[in-house]
């Protein structure tokens, strides 16, 4: 058995897969219409949030898992239907 060529994930890299795989999961219980507007938007915004924001501001990727999580929070809940798209722009998002 030879040694992983992998990279190791640090723990933040691992908190937002673990976020990602959770709207995924909530996504599933939902309706079907529903279900992919979720993971659309979901893919959207970590994708959009992965080529933005500078890897070592781990202050604003600290703060964007807590927001993540308390969306996620919502979303579990049998009480919603869906989910709403939130744009917040920041000093902190890296500049090309």
């Amino acid at each position: 058995m030879g040694a992983s060529t992998k990279p190791r994930l640090s723990g933040m890299q691992l908190q937002v897969l673990a976020l990602y795989r959770g709207f995924l999961r909530a996504a599933r219980t939902k309706s079907p219409e529903e279900r992919s507007r979720i993971e659309a938007l979901v893919s959207q915004e970590f994708r959009r949030n992965s080529s933005q924001v500078d890897r070592k501001n781990y202050l604003y990727i600290e703060y964007l898992v807590r927001r993540g999580k308390k969306q996620l929070d919502q979303l579990k809940s049998p009480e919603t239907v869906g989910l709403a798209s939130l744009n917040v722009e920041a000093s902190q998002v890296k500049r090309s």
